[in-house]
């Protein structure tokens, strides 16, 4: 059956119609829906991990139990979960295991760029990257099928465009896979160095074999062309431009199988045309193997390692005329990510703000707290480095500044890898209050569950982590719930817990405002008879609230009546 597709969902499809048993990940865009469609699938076992570690190992161990597992992550999950990886190469599966990650060019969802074909180089791990959603199909199905063959996981590349781009999939049953037997052998297993010594030299004659089956594996072909002049080597994405520029007159080496590269194939269509320009986003790993071929190619001296390309790119690069497009009549305004009206962090931030606190940040929907007008957050690292960073910023400054400095961090987070930090702080004793921001959900990639909301990836029942308690059996004593509605409250406990000569942690709790269960109070009202123009409600950042003749205006149709702003205003000209 032909249906239409992103390539999250194809490759989804994909595994689940190779016999996937077992799928372990932690949401992160652009990989996120990967996870979300497989837990559709009622007959195979779906979670949502603490963190990519976690998820890795929890798939290591379903194919050590006999099942085929996939684990799914975004590019930084893959640095998470590196450790695992280099070692599971080495030790090999029992059932087929795939690692798909899901990198970010132009970073429009991350804290950096990052290009995941290192990893496969590094870990010395077979990498397919699909070109579109009938390929993340076809691409998923026969990954399981190369982890067996060659006793390996298997990595499996994405990019944002090709994750949520849409392309037709040929859809076809489900292949009942046998679960494999486990069958204990410690030298295959145990990774003591005795025993990864041994394994170090098959690993490397593992990738020569995967290197002779990359030149004749049908993920790699050479499309031929109306010209000689010049050829291209390309894959993913950039094959799908490099197309729609070129059509046929130009011949392609289009690469799927990107690790190990088909040396053979790619001396023998460099020797087919008068000159080669490889073109991939990121990094040159394409370029720098035809090199050390002894091929000579243009690539990065003609695109940029930063950002994603286009059509356009591509076009101007060769000179080529651009196809016509028409252009909107009226520019559209731009918008810059900011907090949802009644966002519950926004009131913390406001308050943090005022008493000039230094604030370490982390990765989630409180990182817009950087933005004006709150310009509330002094740094963003990681994932958990908030209050892993405000303990050494504490012990670097001797506590000289810890009345006045905060680490901020989500319940999602903090249970991704805010946990140790605590711990450190706790173990090695520094004077640091952490505010855990817990809106009951993992927001900013799209309302997925986690070990503290008291639900399971389908929405079931699950254990649910306790913030307070768990914080008093680390050691925290000082441990405080406020509603961050409640601004003179939580400006009070704020101040209280920054004065305390020890670490304590204050829990923030308010459930997100776009979660379907939040009950929405009517809209605030701006009396302008009281407003005194004074602004003071501009300075939330609420981006329900603007100035127009002179006069603080709500809009209906974005306040969620959270009642923020009412208690900003001297002049009482805020109804709730």
């Amino acid at each position: 059956m032909k249906k239409l597709m992103i390539g999250n969902e194809a490759l989804a499809r994909g595994f689940y119609e190779g016999g996937i048993g077992v799928v372990s990940s932690y949401p992160g865009t652009p990989s996120t829906e990967i996870t979300e469609f497989l837990a559709k699938y009622d007959d195979i076992y779906s979670e949502w991990a603490p963190n990519e570690k976690v998820a890795a190992e929890v798939a290591f161990g379903a194919s050590l139990g006999g099942k085929r597992s996939v684990c799914c992550m975004k590019h930084v999950g893959l640095n998470v979960a590196a450790d695992p990886l280099f070692t599971m190469s080495y030790t090999g599966v029992n059932a087929g295991l795939v690692i798909c990650v899901a990198d970010d060019p132009a970073m429009h969802s991350s804290q950096n760029e990052q290009d995941s074909r290192h990893y496969a180089i590094a870990a010395k791990l077979p990498m397919l990257e699909p070109a579109d959603s009938g390929e993340a199909l076809e691409f998923a199905k026969a990954s399981f099928e190369l982890s067996e063959k060659y006793d390996t996981p298997v990595l499996v590349r994405m990019c944002t465009r090709i994750a949520h781009s849409q392309s037709i999939v040929e859809t076809s049953d489900r292949v009942e896979v046998a679960d494999k037997q486990y069958v204990k052998d410690a030298a295959k297993y145990i990774m003591v160095p005795a025993n990864a010594k041994v394994k170090h030299p098959i690993v490397e004659k593992r990738m020569q074999e995967i290197a002779e089956f990359s030149d004749n594996c049908p993920f790699n072909r050479i499309e031929e062309g109306k010209s000689n002049e010049f050829g291209i080597i390309t894959g993913g994405v950039c094959y799908q431009y490099v197309k729609e520029v070129f059509g046929d007159s130009v011949p392609v080496l289009k690469i799927g199988m990107v690790n190990p590269l088909p040396a053979n194939m790619i001396k023998d269509f460099a020797s087919s045309v008068k000159r080669v320009v490889v073109i991939e986003e990121l990094d040159g790993i394409i370029e720098t193997f035809c090199r050390t071929l002894g091929i000579e190619v243009d690539g990065k001296n003609i695109f940029s390692p930063i950002g994603e390309f286009s059509q356009s790119i591509i076009a101007d690069a060769f000179g080529v005329a651009k196809k016509e497009t028409t252009a909107l009549e009226t520019a559209v305004p731009v918008r810059p990510p900011m907090m949802c009206a009644g966002c519950p962090h926004r009131g913390i931030y406001y308050i943090l703000s005022k008493l000039k606190a230094t604030v370490i940040g982390d990765i989630g929907c409180y990182t817009l707290g950087a933005q004006p007008p709150l310009c509330a957050v002094d740094t963003t690292l990681c994932m958990g480095a908030s209050v892993s960073g405000l303990h050494g910023f504490n012990k670097a400054t001797n506590d000289a500044f810890s009345n006045k400095s905060v680490a901020v961090i989500g319940d999602s987070t903090f249970m991704h890898s805010g946990i140790t930090g605590l711990v450190d702080i706790a173990y090695n004793g520094s004077n640091s209050t952490v505010i855990i921001l817990d809106n009951s959900i993992t927001g900013m990639t799209g309302h997925q569950q986690n070990p503290t909301t008291g639900f399971n990836i389908k929405g079931d029942p699950a254990g649910k982590i306790n913030l307070e308690a768990l914080c008093r059996s680390i050691g925290i004593n000082r441990v405080v719930v406020v509603d961050p509605y409640d601004l003179k409250e939580s400006e009070r406990v704020i101040k209280e817990e920054l004065a305390a000569a020890e670490p304590s942690v204050i829990i923030s709790r308010r459930p997100c405002v776009l979660l379907k269960t939040v009950k929405k109070n009517p809209s605030a009202k701006i009396d302008a008879d009281k407003c005194r123009s004074c602004r003071k409600c501009m300075t939330l950042g609420c981006p329900a609230i603007s100035f127009k003749n002179g006069k603080a205006v709500i809009d209906s149709t974005l306040c969620v009546g959270c009642g923020v702003c009412e208690q900003l205003c001297a002049f009482g000209a805020i109804e709730g």
